[in-house]
C-alpha cells in the first residue's frame, strides 16, 4: 500500500491512522520515495508550539525547482507543463513543455543573478497571469532568492507596504495587464509605490500590452533583451530544508498585512502530496485552478503542487465574464480540463446567468470539481454539482489557509463520500481539535467549537516575516499547545467537519452562538437573492442583533422589499431557527470584497453599528466605491 496515493475510503482510514500514530515515519516515507534530495535529513521533525518553533526534515538539502522541473526531463521533457490561456480568446494559447519551462526558468534565473540577486534576497513579483509570472517565481526558487508575489490588482500603497515590510531588492513587473475589456497600468502603479521604497535597486519590466511607459534610468530594465542574452543553463542553489522559499502576505483583521513565511522542504512535500490525493491526479490529466498566483491557492495548486507531480497546469489570464459568461466553460472544452478548482464567489456569479452559457459547451472531460476560498453554500454546491459536474464529478470542498500552505480538510475525490457544505475529513497528518471558550477540547460528534490543529504538518508557515511575536500571539496564544485557525467548525454525527466561518463572524445573540454561514445559506435560498452578508450589532436586550446586507438579482420597488424582508426571515426561521432572524435587512447594490472574493465584514460591522469614523485599511478592496453607497442607504 502506497502512502502517497489514496484510492479508497478504507485506505484513507488506514493511512490516516498511521499518519497520526507515527507522523515522523509517515512523512519520512512520503518524502523519501517521491522527491530528489541532495542530502537526507537528520531528524524528521522538531517542534515546540510554545515558542512556537517547527522544523521539518532538519538539515536536509534540496532545491524545489529540481523536483518541479529537472527530474521530469528524462521521461516527460515533451509533455506540456503549462497551458497559458490568454485574456483574449482570439489570442493563441501557449503549450509550454517541461523542456521549455526548464530553459525559460534557467534563463530568468541567470538574469536575476546578473542583476545582483543572491540567495536570501527578497524579490517582489507584481505581474499579471502570464508565463513570466511562473518563470520568475521558479527562477527565484532556483537561485535561493525569496519570492514575494503580490497580486497585480493591489494598489500602489498596498504594494509599497509589502515591498517595504520584507525589504525587497528587486521588483518584477510588466508594462501593464489585461483584465477583460480593461487594461491595467501596472508599471505606473509600481512607479508610484517605489517613491516610498528605498530598498528596491532594480525593476525588470516584461512587455504584455505594448503601452508607452516611462523607464527610470539605472533602475528599470526591459526583461526581453536580458532573457535573449541569457544562458538556459542555471545550476540549482542547494537549499536547507528550512530556508525560506517565499513570503506571502495575508490581510490582518487589524493593522498591516502579515508576511507569512513558508520554507522549502515541508512545503514541497505537503503541496505535492495533497495535490495528488485531493484531486486524484493521473497521468494525462489537465488541471485548472482559476485562482491568481498572487494568492496561496495559486502558489500551491497552479505552480508547485502540479509541477511537483509532473502535471499539466492551466494558467488563465482572463476573467469569468469576458467576453461573456461562458468563458470558463469554453476553456474547459478547449483544453479538455479534467480537474476544475474555483471559488464559491465565481460559482454564485455564474449561477445567476442563463444556463445556455453552460449548455453550449462540452464539459464531458471533467472528472473532479473543487471549491476553495470560503465555505460553499448549499445552493451553489447543488448548482455546481448538477450543471457543471452533471452529478458525476465529485466536488472537493477544500478548507485551508495562507498560513497552512496546503489543503487541510477535504474530501478525497472518488474516495470520501461528499456532503454539501461540508469539508468532510482531515487529510493524513492533520490532527484537528474543536475547542470551547474555556480552552478545553470538545470530544465526540454533533458538536461545534473553535477549529485548532494540535500537531505540526509539513507545510505550515514558520513565522511572520520580521515579527515572530505577532505569529505567536495570533496563532498559538489562544489555546495552549495548539495552532488556532481563527475559524469555527462543527463536527456532525459521522465526524465530518463543516467550517462555520471566522470566529469573529460568530455572533452571540441572546446567549446563542450563531455562525453567519448557515444564516447566509438560508437567505441565499430565496429566488430573489443573489448574495448576502450578516454581521452583528449591539442590542439592548439580546446583547447582539443581526443585520443583513443583501444583494438582489433584480432591483424592485420598496413595497416589494417589505414582503421580501418577511420572506427572508421566514426562510431563516425554517433553516436555522427564529433566534437567527434578522432585525435589520438592508438591500444593497454590492458588498465590499477583497480581490480574492472575501467579504470585508469589519466594514459592514462599522456601518451596522453606525460607527463611520475610521474604516481602516480599504486598499485591498476590489470595489471601494461600494462602501459609500452602502453608507448612503444604511437603515
Amino acid at each position: 500500500m502506497s502512502n502517497y496515493h489514496i484510492k479508497h475510503f478504507e485506505e484513507y482510514f488506514q493511512i490516516y491512522r498511521k499518519s497520526v500514530r507515527d507522523p515522523e515515519s509517515f512523512w519520512s516515507e512520503v518524502a523519501e520515495e517521491h522527491f530528489l534530495w541532495q542530502k537526507r535529513w537528520d531528524n524528521v521533525l522538531e517542534w515546540d508550539f510554545k515558542k512556537p518553533e517547527v522544523k521539518w526534515f532538519s538539515n536536509a538539502k534540496l532545491n524545489i525547482t529540481q523536483n518541479c522541473i529537472d527530474r521530469h526531463l528524462q521521461t516527460k521533457a515533451e509533455r506540456t507543463a503549462l497551458i497559458f490561456e490568454p485574456n483574449d480568446p482570439n489570442e493563441a494559447a501557449q503549450h509550454i513543455t517541461f523542456r521549455k519551462l526548464h530553459e525559460e526558468v534557467g534563463k530568468f534565473a541567470n538574469v536575476l543573478k546578473e542583476q545582483g540577486i543572491q540567495k536570501g534576497d527578497r524579490v517582489c513579483i507584481y505581474l499579471p497571469m502570464i508565463p513570466d509570472l511562473v518563470y520568475s517565481t521558479l527562477a527565484c526558487a532556483r537561485i535561493g532568492a525569496i519570492h514575494s508575489v503580490v497580486f497585480a490588482g493591489f494598489s500602489a500603497k498596498a504594494l509599497a507596504t509589502r515591498i517595504n515590510d520584507s525589504e525587497c531588492k528587486m521588483v518584477i513587473t510588466s508594462d501593464g495587464g489585461y483584465r477583460g475589456e480593461k487594461t491595467i497600468d501596472l508599471k505606473g502603479i509600481v512607479d508610484t509605490s517605489l517613491e516610498t521604497c528605498p530598498s528596491v535597486e532594480k525593476v525588470l519590466v516584461a512587455k504584455r500590452i505594448n503601452s508607452e511607459i516611462s523607464m527610470k534610468e539605472g533602475r528599470d530594465l526591459w526583461l526581453a533583451p536580458l532573457i535573449d542574452k541569457a544562458s538556459p543553463d542555471c545550476p540549482i542553489e542547494v537549499m536547507d530544508a528550512e530556508d525560506p522559499l517565499f513570503i506571502l502576505y495575508t490581510s490582518g483583521s487589524t493593522g498591516k498585512p502579515k508576511g507569512m513565511v513558508h520554507t522549502t522542504a515541508g512545503y514541497m512535500v505537503y503541496t505535492a502530496y495533497t495535490f495528488k490525493n485531493v484531486f486524484q491526479y493521473r497521468e494525462g490529466d489537465i488541471f485548472w485552478c482559476t485562482a491568481d498566483i498572487g494568492w496561496i491557492t495559486g502558489h500551491s495548486y497552479i505552480v508547485y503542487g502540479p509541477l511537483l507531480n509532473g502535471a499539466t497546469t492551466v494558467l488563465f489570464e482572463g476573467i469569468p465574464s469576458y467576453p461573456d459568461f461562458g468563458r470558463f466553460w469554453q476553456v474547459i472544452e478547449k483544453h479538455k480540463v479534467t480537474q476544475f478548482y474555483t471559488a464559491p464567489t465565481a460559482i454564485r456569479t455564474l449561477a445567476k446567468e442563463n444556463l445556455s452559457y453552460l449548455d453550449n459547451h462540452d464539459l464531458s472531460s471533467l472528472k473532479i470539481l473543487g471549491s476553495v476560498g470560503e465555505p460553499i453554500n448549499e445552493e451553489a454546491w447543488h448548482w455546481y454539482n448538477d450543471n457543471v459536474g452533471k452529478k458525476k464529478s465529485p466536488i472537493v470542498d477544500t478548507w485551508w489557509q495562507t498560513e497552512t500552505g496546503g489543503i487541510m480538510i477535504s474530501p478525497i475525490a472518488f474516495s470520501t463520500p461528499t456532503k454539501p457544505t461540508y469539508a468532510t475529513l482531515p487529510l493524513p497528518g492533520v490532527q484537528v481539535a474543536l475547542m470551547d471558550e474555556k480552552g478545553e477540547e470538545i470530544k465526540g460528534n454533533q458538536v461545534d467549537g473553535r477549529l485548532c490543529i494540535k500537531f505540526p504538518w509539513p507545510s505550515m508557515a514558520r513565522t511572520i516575516w520580521g515579527d515572530h511575536e505577532r505569529y505567536r500571539t495570533t496563532y498559538f496564544d489562544t489555546f495552549e499547545n495548539k495552532y488556532f485557525t481563527g475559524d469555527g467548525a462543527l463536527r456532525d454525527e459521522v465526524g465530518y467537519y463543516r467550517i462555520t466561518g471566522r470566529v469573529d463572524d460568530i455572533i452571540i445573540v441572546s446567549g446563542h452562538n450563531l455562525g453567519t454561514a448557515p444564516i447566509e445559506d438560508a437567505i441565499n435560498e430565496h429566488p430573489a437573492v443573489a448574495e448576502s452578508a450578516i454581521v452583528g450589532y449591539p442590542h439592548d436586550i439580546k446583547g447582539n442583533a443581526l443585520y443583513g446586507f443583501i444583494i438582489l438579482k433584480e432591483v424592485g420597488e420598496s413595497r416589494i422589499h417589505d414582503n421580501l424582508r418577511k420572506e427572508i426571515n421566514q426562510l431563516i426561521t425554517e433553516h436555522v431557527g427564529p433566534i437567527a432572524k434578522l432585525d435589520k435587512i438592508q438591500f444593497t447594490v454590492g458588498l465590499p470584497k477583497t480581490r480574492s472574493g472575501k467579504i470585508m465584514r469589519r466594514i459592514l460591522r462599522k456601518i451596522a453599528c453606525k460607527d463611520l469614523t475610521n474604516m481602516g485599511d480599504t486598499s485591498t478592496l476590489l470595489n471601494p466605491e461600494v462602501v459609500q453607497s452602502i453608507i448612503d442607504t444604511a437603515l
